[in-house]
C-alpha cells in the first residue's frame, strides 16, 4: 500500500540528494561532533529527548514513513535543538553508502516493526547481517541500542547480541526491562502503562577491531518512486 505523501519543508529535513552534494553530515551539521543516529524515530520522542541531553554530539533521525518524518520534524523544530537532521531513508542504505567504517558513536533502535508471523521474520532489521554493518560503521566503545515491546524479537535479539564476540554487554544480563535512564517514547510508555515490559539491549563495541565491510543482502533499499520525500 502506498504512502499519502505529504511535503516536508522543514530545514533540518534533508534529501539523499543535499548529502550526497554536501560530501557527508560534517559539512551539514557544520562541525564534526561525534555521530549518532536513531533508526526508526517515529514521531521524534526519542531523538529530542536524547540529543537534549547531548548538546555535544550530532544526532542523524531516520525512518521511512513519511508522516512520521514530518512530525519529528515539527517536534524537533519546536524544540529548538540544532544538534539533529532528519532523513527519510533506509537505514541500511544510509550506513553502507553515506557513513561507513567507524563514523557512528551510537545507534538506537527502538520497536521497529516486530515481523511477527514465523514467515516474516527474515524481514526484521536486526538481524547477523545488520550487526556486522553496525560493527564495521561503529568507532571502538560505539554502542549499539536495541529495544522492543515484542517478547519474541528481544529475546532472539539478545540471543544474537550475546554471542557475538565482538560486543561487550553493557547490562547485568542479556537484556533488561529496567530502563534506568534510557528516553522513553510515548509509544513505549503506553506499554508501560498497561504493565508490559520493554525489552532493552545495550551493547558496544570492543576496541581494537579490524572489521571488513559486510556485504549487505539483496533487496535492502527501499525506492521511493519519484520524489525524494
Amino acid at each position: 500500500m502506498s504512502q499519502r505523501m505529504t511535503l516536508i519543508t522543514s530545514p533540518i529535513f534533508i534529501s539523499e540528494t543535499q548529502l550526497r552534494n554536501a560530501g557527508g553530515f560534517t559539512s551539514l551539521f557544520g562541525n564534526n561532533n561525534p555521530l549518532a543516529l536513531e533508526i526508526g524515530c517515529g514521531i521524534g520522542d526519542f531523538i529530542v529527548q536524547i540529543a537534549a541531553r547531548h548538546p555535544e554530539k550530532n544526532f542523524i533521525a531516520i525512518d521511512i514513513f513519511n508522516q512520521g518524518c514530518r512530525q519529528t520534524c515539527s517536534r524537533i523544530d519546536s524544540s529548538g535543538l540544532t544538534n539533529i537532521l532528519m532523513m527519510r531513508i533506509e537505514a541500511r542504505y544510509l550506513m553502507d553508502q553515506y557513513l561507513g567504517e567507524k563514523s557512528l558513536q551510537s545507534i538506537y533502535i527502538n520497536c521497529p516493526d516486530p515481523w511477527p508471523k514465523k514467515r516474516q521474520r527474515k524481514r526484521r532489521l536486526l538481524n547477523q547481517n545488520f550487526i556486522d554493518l553496525s560493527l564495521y560503521c561503529l568507532e571502538d566503545h560505539g554502542e549499539l541500542n536495541f529495544c522492543t515491546d515484542f517478547t519474541d524479537y528481544g529475546e532472539s535479539a539478545a540471543e544474537l547480541l550475546s554471542c557475538d564476540d565482538r560486543l561487550n554487554n553493557l547490562l547485568s544480563t542479556p537484556y533488561s526491562h529496567e530502563l534506568g535512564n534510557y528516553p522513553i517514547s510515548k509509544y513505549m510508555q503506553r506499554f508501560l502503562d498497561l504493565d508490559q515490559p520493554i525489552f532493552l539491549c545495550r551493547y558496544n563495541k570492543k576496541s581494537g577491531l579490524k572489521i571488513d565491510p559486510p556485504k549487505l543482502n539483496k533487496g535492502f533499499r527501499l525506492r521511493w518512486g519519484k520524489g525524494e520525500n
